[in-house]
């Protein structure tokens, strides 16, 4: 069993979803740091790790764009891997391949690198450090740092024979969102759809998760305050969806959204949609935890 799935969750994230102006050259980047092309239109380009597991991410053309400009979006998608060689593994095809890294780091939970891509949208490779190293505070939060990553380490710990490829187990570990407000976005994400505070940057920055993980929903302001939402023709985040594993948590976040008045769209037996504090639009599928939907 791999680290990730000795922490009880009752959610994670499944798939995230991004409107681009080249839909093939951003494929291709995708492709290149270790995703692998599932399906193909020339509307839409899935990517993840297998055709027997739902896409990582889906990749949406968008004509005729909006120029760039500040909205809430994305801030990083976070793909999660099973061990920290498998972050070494990653880390050398990215230093082999060339691939320009912005930053690398050490939050104390785990160490991760930062990408970019072609057309700007924030991107985290990381893996989850064992829980029994976590900075857990008796009042259940989990303190984040960031300090520089021991990148000879992570080096080290790789296979020499491994693929180029993201290992078959990694997921979504989190989404990273701009937002138009720290605090209506706190009140959206922890009074509403029940996820804990687990740590906070000042007053820049929010970490929000499920059953002790350190964080699946990050929020910050470094784009500004009082964004607007994205409209259909501007270019970034769409959206991205949740697996919800707990029946318990299913019906109450369903009877806690229709009492707070929260519009639900797209519903079915094991599906609805919402829209965030940010214009952001977020899926929950009721699932297991093997992922099989």
């Amino acid at each position: 069993m791999n680290q990730l799935f000795k922490i009880d969750q009752s959610i994670f994230i499944r798939t995230v979803t991004l409107k681009v102006k080249d839909l093939v050259k951003v494929a291709d980047y995708y492709e290149r740091i270790g995703l692998k092309r599932l399906t193909e239109t020339e509307r839409e380009i899935t990517l993840g790790i297998s055709e027997l597991k739902p896409p990582l991410l889906i990749l949406k053309k968008v004509q005729e764009p909006n120029p760039p400009r500040k909205v809430a979006g994305l801030f990083h998608t976070a793909f999660l891997l099973p061990e920290r060689k498998d972050l070494g593994n990653v880390l050398y095809h990215l230093l082999s391949e060339q691939i320009p890294i912005e930053g690398a780091s050490d939050h104390g939970y785990s160490e991760a690198v930062y990408l970019r891509d072609p057309e700007g949208n924030g991107i985290e490779i990381y893996s989850d450090k064992p829980k029994s190293k976590w900075d857990i505070k008796p009042n259940g939060r989990i303190a984040g740092i960031t300090i520089e990553m021991d990148t000879e380490g992570v080096l080290a710990s790789r296979d020499e024979n491994a693929a180029a490829l993201f290992p078959v187990q990694t997921i979504i570990g989190h989404v990273h969102l701009s937002v138009s407000s720290l605090e209506a976005t706190q009140n959206f994400y922890e009074k509403i759809l029940g996820m804990d505070l687990k740590d906070r940057f000042g007053e820049q920055a929010n970490f929000f998760a499920m059953n002790g993980y350190h964080h699946h929903i990050g929020t910050n302001i470094w784009l500004g305050r009082n964004l607007p939402a994205p409209s259909e023709k501007d270019l970034g985040l769409e959206g991205f969806s949740i697996i919800v594993t707990s029946k318990e948590y299913w019906l109450n976040l369903k009877e806690q959204l229709k009492s707070c008045g929260v519009n639900v769209m797209e519903q079915g037996e094991n599906r609805f949609a919402i829209i965030d504090p940010n214009g952001i639009k977020i899926k929950f599928l009721k699932n297991s935890p093997d992922n099989s939907l």
